[in-house]
């Protein structure tokens, strides 16, 4: 929710109702190594419920649905902060560059798969699948930012269609 600059030990702690010691013990490599974990967490997530089922050799319409509703429930509806956004601000993109862009590749890759499943080209598909991953990014910013809790579900709605559509 503030970033890896941000989150300072004494938050994790009481984040986590963790002392800053038990911390250390879990986590020698310190918020670093915390991040580090969270982010191979949520991409593990991630490519298990959403991008797998995008890349999967069904259904390419029924795999959009179900991969739309696991990005619902992975941002709680457009409430939760996307940790990728999250740690992409000032020192944490450094940090975390490479598990960023392998996290965002990952999901470009799924949403140009199944776009290319329905029929579009190369191109075309990895265009719609760029601005699926934009449209997400912005309306969790833009909705959190303005507390529109429709504008989240409404964005979901707009990329099913814009990939559905020919």
């Amino acid at each position: 929710q503030v970033g890896y600059e941000g989150a300072s030990l004494e938050e994790l702690a009481k984040a986590t109702g963790l002392r800053k010691s038990s911390l250390y013990h879990r986590f020698p490599g310190g918020k670093k190594q915390m991040a580090e974990e969270v982010l191979k967490f949520a991409f593990e997530w991630v490519k298990k419920n959403i991008t797998g089922v995008l890349k999967r050799d069904t259904n390419p319409e029924k795999r959009l649905k179900v991969a739309l509703k696991a990005v619902d429930e992975l941002y709680a509806g457009g409430q939760s902060a996307c940790i990728l956004r999250a740690l992409s601000m000032d020192t944490g993109l450094d940090l975390f560059s490479t598990l960023i862009t392998g996290a965002f590749d990952e999901l470009v890759d799924g949403f140009s798969k199944v776009a290319e499943d329905l029929g579009y080209s190369k191109s075309t598909a990895r265009r719609k699948a760029e601005n699926a991953i934009i449209k997400i990014q912005g309306a969790l910013i833009v909705g959190r930012g303005t507390g529109n809790a429709l504008i989240f579900p409404r964005a979901l709605k707009e990329i099913k269609k814009s990939i559905l559509r020919k």
